[in-house]
Formats: C-alpha cells, structure tokens, sequence
C-alpha cells in the first residue's frame, strides 16, 4: 500500500512562510515548527521503502551535527561526503548545515571508476580545499586514511554510523548559528578526474533561489516532487533535496544507480504517490521512452504529473516527442515536457518554461546558424536545426547574450549567455583566479552559447567544445546526436571535438564511438554511415572516426562524457602514434 494519502493529507499550510527565514536553519526550525509530525521523505531502495517525518529527519540531522563537533568541526570548516544516495548522506549534510559548517557531497566510487584515480582526486579536493571532516562508510576508512595521511589541516575521517549513534541535543536545532552571507554549502562542477571548482553558495542567495523558483514554477502544498538524481549535481541537490525540505513539499527519493537498473520505478513511484514534478536530463526522456518493457507498465498511471522538467543538458525535441509517444496512452499530457536552464553558480535554475503550456519550438536556418551564428527562422524548404526554449528568466535573475567584447548582442544572434541574480554564487572556493575570471561588475559569464527571442533563452552549446572548421561554427552535440543510433555504435557512446590542423589554420572534425563489434568489415561499414551522417548535419567532413571498444571513452562525475578529456586521450593515444 503507498503513502499517497498520507501525502495528499499531510499537507495544509502555503508552502511559502509569511516572513521570509534569514537562513536554510532557520527556515527549517520554522518547518520544524509547523509540521513536524508529517512525512517529509519516502526512501525507495531494492529493499523496500522508508518513511521519515519532519522531526524524523532533523532529529537524526542534529545527531550528525553532535558527532561532527565532537570530532573537532567547527562553524565554517569544509565537511566533505563520501557516502552513497541515502539516508545517511542527508542526514549528514544537513547535520554539517545545522553545526555552521560547510558541507559538500562527493561523487560516490562505482566499478565503472578506475579507484585509484578517484581516491586521488579525493585526497587532491581535501588537500587544496583544507577540509576538515570526512564522512564516509566503515569499510572505505581504512583505504581513505591511507590516502589522506599527512594532510594536517584535516581532522577526522568518521565512520556515517558513529553520526547515527550519537546524542542530538536540542540546541543543534535552536541555535541556528550561520549569517545570511554565510556560506551554506558548496557545489562542485563535474570532471573526468573528480571535483572541480566549488561553487560557494550563502544561505540568502539559496533561499532568494527557492522563493523565486517556486515562483517559477508554481509549487503548491499539494505538490509532490519524485527524483533520482544524483546529489553531487545541482540539479539533484536544490530540485530534488533542498527546495523540498524546505518549503515542507514531500520528497520521494531514490538512488540513481537503482533507477538506471530499473527505469520503470521513476514512473511506479510517481504512479503510486501522485507524483506532480520531477527533473530530468535530456537522456533520461530517450532512456524511459526505450528501456522500460511494455509489460512492466500495465495499469500505469502519469496523469497527476504536472511537469517533467528536461534541464542539464541541450533539450531535444525529439527526445521529448519520443516519451510524449510512448507514455501519452498513461496519462502523460503533452504540457508536462517542460524545460529549464539551470547551473550550479546561480545555485540552480535561471530560466524556466512556463508550466502552462508547452515550451516554445524554433524551426531555424541551419547555414546561417553554422555560418553567421545567427538564428534565422526557416523557410519550409531549407534545411533547419530545431531547437528549444529554455523559457524566460525566473524572478530576480536577468540575462544578457554578449559577443567575444562582452557586448550585447541583437534579438537571435549566438553568444555567451551572462546572467545577474540576487541567488548568484559568492565565488569560487579558494579560487579568486577562476571568480575573477567569471565575475566582472556583477554578471556571471556562464562559458555557454544562446540566443535569445521573444524574451525566452536557447541553448546552442558550450563555448569551450565548439568546433571551427573554416569559419564554420560545428556543434558538438549535433554530431554525436546524429551518429548516436548508427547500427552497431553503442547508444550514449560517442564523443566529437575538434582537433587543430597546423597545415590548414583551423580545426578538424574527430569522433570516437564505442562499438559492439570488432569485425573489421563491419568497422568500415560504420565508419562510411558516421562520415555521410557527419557531411548531411554540418556540410562538413569528419578527418577522424575513430571506433574503440567498449568502456574506452571517459565520463565526468555527473556521468556525462568528458569532451576535453577524450579529446586529450585521442590525442595521447592515436594522434602521437600515427
């Protein structure tokens, strides 16, 4: 039997309190406060579920925060997570929270990581960072403390149980000691090798997020927000952790591990609890619309989803048409495919589709896209390129699209994006190189590529991936979408950049595809479908296809493929030795 009642019930009070909280202790105390007795989290794991209240969850906050001070952190030390999506690492996060300190949550080991590179890139990020704490399981201890010996500003590396059995005061819970500028918590960007640069975000610029986003979005007290995604990730940390705690929304929550083993639980779980909002990355769309079994979603029901929010990646339109065809006859409405650009810098989201009708779609000029980096509508004979809205800017946050000079651009013209909010990063921690590089009289310089029309923001791609084959801007991301169901290419297992041709003073194209077949006739057989599919998208030729075997290409922490990374390793491991 599911909790949906208990949900639907549970449930009285405006999800925004009357007077704004100074900090996320704060706000939690006040939620504390109101409904402590409810559900705030359904844990679903392959052993079953968990339910926890309110008081539930930050009474085992405060048992963390104990043992966190007990083992010598203090307000405003780094406190980092090495822990698994469960309980035990919310628990944790919010008990540093609660102590004024600051946590921050590392991608979890999986077989699919090389362990010595990543223990590496722990002791690297505890190192540079001067983090205090370390949480992790018992039986990582003994290989962490081997790694992390010798660092001298860390000072323990705990066991998440010893957090559970310790004593929880009610002072944790009352003191609330952090300022509004005070930095809560810190998010990192995603790399091949680990943690990058970590996002420092205040209490005030969170809360001012949470406000305008649940502005944006329309969340109501009925609302349930279901997720699996990653919490290392913004958008798994504020849509899918924080933004629910706080404003008192219940949370079904899974590990993303469980659900790429299981896709169909997504849709179980919003079926069961009357789910009304989830976020997803582009791929997942594709991902449920093929690799869930016709037979696992008999009786399915997704009318009470109000909005799946396509967010992290460039949206896709015919990702969206693809689950819209597969779950429609389930109750799925087409306005429920929503779009959202977001990035950890500005804690989370910055535009957002409006809930109430489908996002916009522009059919636009390919050679002028490619050509004049402008965004021509397209006459309905000319080859076309369609792309997204990401929406318009939530409350509080502007955005601006400027040229290599940082100047404004016209309406539909490609540039970078830059945005200004009042829930913007304070910088980059230990970093004044990489904040002064993104930050110049207030504006943050996101490194991404759009334009904008009808005062709504598209996507186009990153500045540092595009490729520039004589004067022609190439799209990465195109590439790979086309190539991405040549026969016998794995799916999701493709990665194009450019590559500098010294002789001819601009790029070349490069692909690496991972293959299931190493017969050589059909290697040549994929190579020639890669290279036409290459010269219809772009008008250009690819100079490299190059087929690897499975496993070979590198992702980031976020599970994305590592663009910069791969591009490096072909280079070492093909270019070098031609």
């Amino acid at each position: 039997m599911s909790d949906t009642s208990h949900f639907q019930s549970s449930i009285q009070l405006p999800v925004t309190p009357q007077a704004a909280p100074p900090t996320l202790l704060h706000a939690a105390r006040d939620l504390a406060a109101r409904q402590g007795d409810r559900t705030a989290l359904m844990l679903i794991s392959p052993d079953g579920s968990q339910t926890i209240t309110t008081r539930e969850f930050f009474d085992q906050a405060a048992r963390s925060a104990r043992a966190l001070e007990d083992a010598g952190v203090r307000p405003h030390d780094l406190v980092v997570l090495v822990l698994q999506h469960g309980p035990e690492v919310l628990y944790a996060f919010w008990g540093a929270m609660l102590l004024g300190a600051v946590p921050s949550i590392f991608p979890f080991l999986t077989p699919k990581l090389d362990a010595e590179r990543y223990y590496a890139s722990v002791r690297d990020l505890v190192a540079l960072s001067e983090v205090r704490a370390v949480v992790t399981y018992g039986e990582m201890l003994p290989a962490l403390r081997a790694r992390l010996d010798g660092i001298p500003t860390l000072a323990a590396i705990l066991d998440v149980d010893r957090l559970d059995a310790s004593e929880a005061p009610v002072r944790y819970f009352e003191r609330a000691p952090s300022q509004p500028g005070d930095t809560a918590f810190l998010q990192h960007s995603s790399g091949s090798t680990g943690l990058q640069k970590g996002v420092m975000l205040s209490h005030g610029a969170v809360l001012n997020q949470i406000a305008a986003y649940s502005a944006a979005i329309r969340l109501a007290p009925d609302d349930v927000i279901v997720s699996w995604l990653p919490l290392y990730h913004d958008m798994g940390l504020i849509a899918g952790f924080i933004l629910p705690i706080v404003q008192g929304v219940p949370l079904v929550l899974m590990s993303p591990f469980h659900w790429v083993r299981d896709p169909q639980i997504l849709l179980r779980a919003i079926d069961e609890h009357r789910g009304t909002l989830c976020w997803l990355p582009n791929f997942a769309y594709s991902f449920l619309a093929t690799r869930v079994r016709r037979s696992a979603l008999v009786g399915l029901d997704l009318s009470s989803l109000r909005a799946a929010i396509n967010c992290s990646e460039p949206v896709r339109d015919d990702s969206h048409r693809a689950f819209l065809d597969r779950y429609q006859t389930f109750g799925l409405r087409e306005h429920a495919l929503q779009t959202c650009y977001a990035m950890a810098e500005n804690t989370f989201a910055v535009t957002q589709s409006d809930l109430e009708r489908p996002p916009r779609v522009d059919r636009i000029e390919r050679a002028a896209l490619l050509e004049q980096q402008r965004a021509l509508p397209a006459r309905a004979d000319a080859p076309a390129v369609t792309m997204v809205s990401c929406g318009a800017p939530i409350p509080g946050t502007e955005v601006r699209v400027v040229d290599t000079q940082r100047q404004d651009v016209g309406e539909r013209q490609v540039g970078e994006i830059a945005l200004r909010s009042d829930c913007m990063l304070t910088g980059y921690y230990r970093r004044p190189d990489a904040t002064a590089e993104a930050l110049a009289d207030g504006w943050f310089f996101t490194g991404d590529l759009g334009y904008l029309a009808d005062g709504e923001l598209y996507i186009t791609g990153r500045m540092k991936d595009l490729i520039i084959v004589g004067g022609k801007n190439i799209y990465p991301q195109d590439i790979e979408h086309a190539i991405n169901d040549v026969p016998g290419v794995h799916p999701g297992r493709t990665v194009a950049f450019g590559v500098f041709n010294d002789a001819l003073g601009t790029e070349d194209i490069a692909v690496v595809c991972e293959v299931e077949t190493g017969d050589s006739a059909a290697h040549d057989a994929i190579a020639r479908e890669i290279r036409a599919r290459i010269a219809t998208t772009t008008d250009t030729m690819a100079h490299y296809v190059h087929l690897v075997e499975p496993m070979w290409l590198l992702k980031t922490s976020s599970g994305k493929i590592a663009r910069g990374a791969n591009r490096d390793k072909f280079i070492a491991e093909v270019l070098s030795h031609a």
